[in-house]
């Protein structure tokens, strides 16, 4: 199956404003906003005749350049769909090409395939007109003929079958069929008014008088010729910059533009086999007198992660707590940690109370929430000093733990809530009191240690229980001519 989307008169861009709005090539009319053909505007109509007519329609030059730019874009887009992909795949004409045949059972078939590929182009800024057909040509010819007729944004003409698109193509207007065109006034004078009917011709006859264009491309649209293509390949890096319409003051405004630059980002790492673990977004600002360095939003993830609703629930978090020093005018999303796509976990049941990839979807978005101090994991470093041992790190850091023989784990036990600094503690009758006489349950756990880097440490640790039976970890320096207790940890 192959689902082309043709972006000149079809993928049309949606402004950002409504309104009367008409795009001019060679001082011509060649597409307008629903608004302008409802005030009278027409394709081929001229720039007087359109301002005659609905003087208050705003006229936009052509940017042949942002369209090619924009066809990029969503072909990088819909990667995610296919890794078989075609810019301008059908003579020359601004359009995209999908090769899904093999994508259908895995999105859920034809219809939703069709519906998933529109909603991420609309979220581009865009209206596509879809067709699908066994051949590329006869998917191309179903998406003009919707363009022409369509009156719903999205809409799409589905033949599944040869013999159901040969009677789809049969109904068509010969003129959508490109290398008729040129031909036109020939065709309609012998009577020749359907693609049906311009296959009923005297093959020969056709060729003598139109050239073998006509026939080739007639015969590739219904099936009776092979068609090749080369199928476009996504980048080895990620970096895309977007210009804003327009100066965006606050952050929450900068979510439309973000999505774009995520789901381009989707679509590239599902091309590329690959997940991201980290990413930035850069937001620029006003160059001149009065310039400010660009703001920069460093997102760490805690598992790596290709979807982009997740991605755009944590970025939503961050912009939710940014305060923007200047409007900004474009922005920059890079990848710039990725690792291997993760298969599929092979388990059989879910695992009760959620998955460990959950769990760290969990810790990604308290991070993007409440800031990377907030949310911390513990990092024991191999040392026996408690200080230095009980150390703790961001959540969302992928920080390798410092593996060496540690004797200690197998046999001391160890509060796991550790104070940040020693508390003395009163001696009475030779006891640590604290509250009320501490009674040792065990011990010592002796530590002779950090002669190394002058942190000398020669002390000897115990379990101490109060009246209460609360637990607590207590020490005294075995070196102290003085008999001091030191209160250093609390057990639960």
């Amino acid at each position: 199956m192959h689902l082309p989307l043709l972006p000149l008169e079809t993928l049309r861009p949606r402004w950002c404003e409504p309104g009367m709005h008409a795009v001019l090539q060679r001082d011509s009319v060649m597409a307008a906003t629903p608004d302008a053909l409802a005030a009278g505007v027409r394709p081929g109509m001229r720039r007087g005749g359109a301002l005659a007519i609905a003087p208050g329609v705003s006229l936009h030059e052509r940017d042949v350049k942002r369209e090619q730019d924009a066809l990029q874009s969503v072909a990088l887009t819909l990667l995610q769909y296919t890794p078989h992909v075609v810019l301008d795949a059908l003579d020359g004409e601004a359009g995209l090409l999908m090769e899904v045949g093999a994508s259908l059972r895995l999105f859920g078939g034809p219809r939703a395939l069709c519906r998933l590929a529109c909603d991420s182009v609309m979220a581009l800024g865009f209206t596509p007109r879809i067709g699908m057909a066994p051949t590329a040509r006869g998917a191309g010819l179903l998406a003009r003929a919707r363009s022409r007729n369509a009156r719903h944004e999205g809409s799409t003409i589905r033949a599944l079958k040869i013999s159901s698109l040969q009677r789809c193509l049969d109904a068509l207007p010969f003129e959508l069929l490109p290398a008729a065109q040129a031909h036109a006034d020939l065709l309609s004078g012998i009577g020749c008014v359907t693609l049906g009917d311009l296959r009923r011709l005297p093959r020969a006859g056709l060729q003598r008088r139109c050239g073998k264009q006509v026939a080739s491309e007639l015969d590739q649209a219904y099936g009776d010729a092979a068609e090749l293509f080369e199928w476009i390949e996504a980048p080895s890096v990620f970096s895309k910059r977007l210009e804003l319409p327009d100066r965006i003051e606050h952050a929450e405004g900068l979510l439309f533009a973000v999505r774009r630059l995520l789901a381009e980002m989707t679509g590239w790492l599902v091309a590329r086999h690959l997940a991201v673990s980290r990413f930035t977004l850069q937001l620029e600002h006003e160059r001149g007198r009065s310039a400010v360095p660009p703001t920069m939003l460093e997102v760490a993830l805690a598992e790596a992660a290709w979807r982009e609703e997740h991605l755009l629930k944590l970025l939503k978090e961050r912009l939710a707590r940014l305060t923007l020093a200047a409007p900004a005018i474009a922005l920059r999303l890079e990848a710039a940690q990725l690792s291997p796509l993760a298969p599929a976990s092979e388990s059989l049941f879910p695992e009760p109370g959620g998955t460990p990839a959950d769990y760290r979807r969990l810790l990604e978005l308290l991070t993007a929430r409440l800031g990377e101090q907030a949310v911390m994991t513990p990092a024991p470093v191999a040392d026996y000093r408690p200080e230095i041992r009980n150390a703790w790190q961001p959540a969302t850091q992928a920080q390798q733990r410092q593996a060496r023989p540690d004797t200690v784990e197998s046999h001391a036990e160890r509060p796991f809530w550790l104070l940040a600094e020693p508390v003395a503690l009163l001696v009475r009758e030779h006891r640590p009191f604290y509250g009320s006489p501490l009674t040792l349950l065990s011990g010592p756990e002796r530590i002779e240690c950090g002669w190394w880097d002058d942190a000398f440490a020669a002390r000897d640790y115990y379990i101490g229980m109060d009246a209460d039976g609360a637990c607590y970890w207590v020490c005294r320096e075995r070196f102290d001519l003085e008999e001091r207790w030191f209160l250093h940890g609390l057990f639960a």
